[in-house]
């Protein structure tokens, strides 16, 4: 990238970076405005280059903070709703929230002008740093640049060699191309149109590359046995869920038995039902769960049958009880067949960070569970097949999935999510549109279904096949196969090009490539 002797003023700077922040939002699922992808990063570049590193970082803290703060408004929402917090207290939570998470972009600013002042070529070092920022820094809802795109399935397939980063790279070029344009208009100079053309056929070349494999993988579909398999989303909210618990189990086999009865009056009966998370409200002894499911309701669905539960396990220490956040599979009989109990707990929700070991934390924040981790990521067994099931927020997080997957060879992903938390807002969308990432990554389809919405089927390229409605009470089937292809570049390197990248990001920013190397941006091209 081509740097000005003078950086911008401090006032247009970070205009700039706010810009870029108001474009990434845009770019989100959920406002699904996904060509701002493409040129979202541009104005934030340009702002930096030049820039000392410390105005760098701010300029770009700055725009990441107020990306998430607008991005992730529905956080204030559900503080107000559920963490019993005073409002007053929410509002500054929230923007601390979004405060920490624009230490991403910050991580990039600094990363990418400390490389930049050593003498490291600005290009590569915004590529590097971009990768670092991805993967090195800890968020609490993971997200990924790339996910903008999601509803792009030409642009979506490189995920299966590298995640989502991979894709977020992609998009990148022609950001980075955009400010390279920009920056040498304002010097006056000559634009290198050699690595212009080259930034901006990157995505030409991953859409080309999409729309190849898209058709390889459509023909192994189309060579698998169809699965019929019936999502139901009750849409009960969580008070009415904990304050009712007969009505919500009521409701579920009242909704699958329908499913059934419609299925075998068209000759076509469900191989499966998938219920949400935490359907079954209420935690309940392990010692007589199973049998209380059987007699109540499981059995009567008369379909194999994959539900959410709350567990309960006396234990011999202060706690006297642990809880857990569990997934049950059983029979057409009744009989349970598989049990999975979440290992990835959501912080703040599911758990206070430390709770275990300083439990007058929960004082601060009474309505937090208090869930204890699993310990087996074991699939469930259906007949000769196998199914991956994960719960909540862990079908956003690409390395443990992977990891899952590595376990044990699976034939379909199932996952059970409860998004009633956030309201009719953006975040249902959003928590979609990275799950169907994990399709692509694996090749498999993912049957996600949830207490109030999204749920949907998504097939092994990354499109959403079969949907609901946010917030309405549905039972729907669609078709699915049994799936175990090749494995795929990235379930065999997982996330070891990151890490290299991030090493080599990291490197170029502490160690200069020429001695003398000032504190600003600038360099030549």
């Amino acid at each position: 990238m081509t740097s000005p002797s003078l950086p911008l003023a401090p006032k247009p700077a970070f205009a700039l970076a706010g810009l870029s922040a108001v474009f990434y939002v845009g770019a989100l699922p959920g406002f699904d405005l996904w060509p701002l992808a493409l040129v979202c990063w541009a104005p934030l570049l340009v702002a930096m280059q030049g820039q000392s590193v410390k105005r760098a970082t701010l300029l770009a803290w700055a725009s990441g903070g107020l990306m998430a703060s607008l991005g992730f408004y529905w956080v204030y929402g559900m503080l107000r709703v559920f963490s019993g917090l005073p409002a007053i207290a929410c509002l500054p939570i929230t923007l601390l929230f979004g405060a920490f998470h624009g230490g991403r972009f910050a991580l990039l600013g600094a990363l990418y002008a400390r490389a930049s002042a050593g003498g490291w070529h600005p290009r590569a070092a915004v590529f590097l740093a971009f990768i670092a920022s991805e993967q090195l820094y800890p968020v609490i809802f993971d997200w990924y640049y790339g996910n903008s795109v999601y509803q792009i399935p030409e642009l979506t397939q490189i995920a299966e060699l590298g995640n989502p980063i991979l894709v977020g790279v992609a998009l990148l070029a022609s950001n980075v191309a955009i400010a390279e344009l920009v920056l040498a208009r304002r010097l006056g100079q000559r634009p290198s149109w050699r690595a212009i053309i080259a930034l901006f056929s990157v995505p030409l070349v991953v859409a080309i590359y999409g729309t190849v494999r898209i058709g390889q993988v459509e023909s192994d579909i189309a060579a698998a046995d169809p699965v019929r398999v019936g999502m139901v989303q009750a849409n009960m909210g969580l008070d009415a869920k904990r304050k009712n618990r007969k009505e919500g189990v009521k409701r579920h086999v009242a909704l699958t038995r329908q499913l059934t009865a419609a299925a075998k009056k068209a000759g076509e009966p469900l191989d499966l039902v998938v219920w949400a998370e935490t359907s079954i409200a209420g935690p309940m002894s392990e010692k007589r769960a199973y049998k209380y499911y059987s007699q109540h309701f499981s059995r009567r669905a008369g379909v194999p049958l994959i539900f959410g539960a709350l567990l309960q396990r006396k234990v011999d220490d202060a706690r006297g009880y642990v809880f857990f956040n569990t997934a049950i599979l059983t029979d057409a009989r009744g009989k349970v067949q598989g049990r999975y109990d979440k290992i990835r707990l959501l912080p703040f929700g599911e758990q206070l960070p430390f709770g275990d070991r300083f439990p007058e934390l929960y004082k601060l924040s009474p309505n937090t569970g208090r869930f204890s981790s699993g310990s087996t990521l074991a699939p469930f067994s259906l007949g000769e097949h196998k199914i991956n099931v994960h719960i909540c927020y862990e079908d956003i997080l690409p390395a443990f999935i992977n990891g899952m997957m590595q376990d044990e060879p699976v034939d379909l992903m199932v996952n059970m999510t409860n998004d009633a938390w956030y309201g009719d807002t953006t975040e249902p969308w959003g928590h979609l549109a990275q799950a169907t990432f994990r399709a692509i990554e694996h090749r498999r389809f993912l049957v996600r279904s949830t207490n109030s919405g999204v749920s949907a089927i998504v097939d092994p390229l990354g499109r959403i096949v079969v949907s609901t409605k946010p917030f309405e009470q549905q039972a729907v089937v669609g078709e699915v196969a049994f799936l175990r292809p090749p494995k795929t570049p990235y379930e065999t390197y997982g996330d070891i090009p990151w890490w290299l990248a991030s090493a080599a990001a990291v490197y170029m920013a502490m160690i200069p490539r020429r001695r003398g190397a000032g504190e600003s941006t600038t360099d030549e091209s």
